[in-house]
């Protein structure tokens, strides 16, 4: 007697689905970043505890979601992503200096941080105004930052730890120095690139979005500083857990990808 094979045997399961395949290695790339991040937190006695690399770490990692948010709310999500990685690595690393009471950095290193400020600007700007404009842009900001480190105005600039917000009179110039740098720059290049339809509009909508971050990253600064160097073992092992844990959840998505047959694109 012969069995017959029941048609359901063979029978696959389509949902209509798709997923871009940029968008499924971007999920499994982040998920391989959480589990590194999660590992270092829970190794955080043998990466030298207190005095170690993990200060720099949650401090680059809360600055550069503080910018990256604001900027992407601000001019897109981008945007946001590559001028808040830029911003927030460079300014922690500078503050991080700070904490420790070792003075700023020279001029050239400063100069340096400025310049990738300004690429991670003309890198979030391209795709909005074209690479002329992204250009000339990062060369003026970068020049007006360091101009600005020159004149001792500086991330580091009124440094203080504390547990309430707080922006001194320098601060505030500061702000309203780059607010109106930054719209100006923009504006200068919106004239020389001549294909943007309100050079004006857009040269105002940059500088503001520029200086209501840096008032917001200034505030929240003393708060950002106290914590990062008070953070108990406890909750620093806790916080690995989560990250790796969220990193195996990104990771299985490829593999739910492939089991409920969603079309890859």
């Amino acid at each position: 007697m012969k069995w017959k094979q029941l048609p359901f045997y063979n029978h696959r399961v389509h949902f209509g689905h798709s997923i871009d395949h940029h968008l499924l290695s971007s999920v499994s790339i982040a998920a391989t970043c959480l589990d590194v991040l999660g590992t270092l937190y829970l190794a955080y006695d043998l990466l030298g505890g207190e005095h170690g690399p993990l200060r720099l770490l949650t401090r680059a990692v809360t600055y550069s979601i503080v910018f990256g948010i604001g900027y992407g709310l601000g001019l897109g999500f981008f945007f946001g992503v590559v001028s808040g990685v830029t911003t927030g690595v460079t300014v922690a690393i500078e503050l991080n200096r700070a904490s420790r009471e070792d003075g700023h950095y020279s001029l050239p290193w400063e100069a340096f941080f400025s310049a990738i400020r300004g690429a991670g600007f003309a890198a979030g700007l391209y795709r909005m105004v074209g690479l002329r404009f992204a250009v000339a842009f990062s060369i003026l900001v970068t020049v007006g930052q360091v101009i600005a480190y020159w004149r001792g105005m500086r991330p580091a600039m009124d440094y203080e730890a504390s547990r309430r917000p707080r922006m001194t009179r320098r601060q505030f110039v500061g702000t309203a120095l780059r607010t109106v740098g930054y719209s100006a720059a923009a504006l200068v290049c919106g004239i020389f690139a001549q294909h943007l339809e309100h050079p004006w509009r857009f040269a105002v909508r940059v500088g503001v979005v520029t200086g209501l971050v840096t008032a917001v990253g200034i505030i929240v600064n003393p708060y950002i500083e106290y914590y990062a160097d008070r953070l108990p073992q406890r909750a620093l092992g806790v916080l690995g857990i989560a990250l790796i844990l969220c990193g195996f959840a990104l990771q299985s998505v490829q593999y739910w990808v492939a089991l409920l047959d969603v079309k890859v694109i």
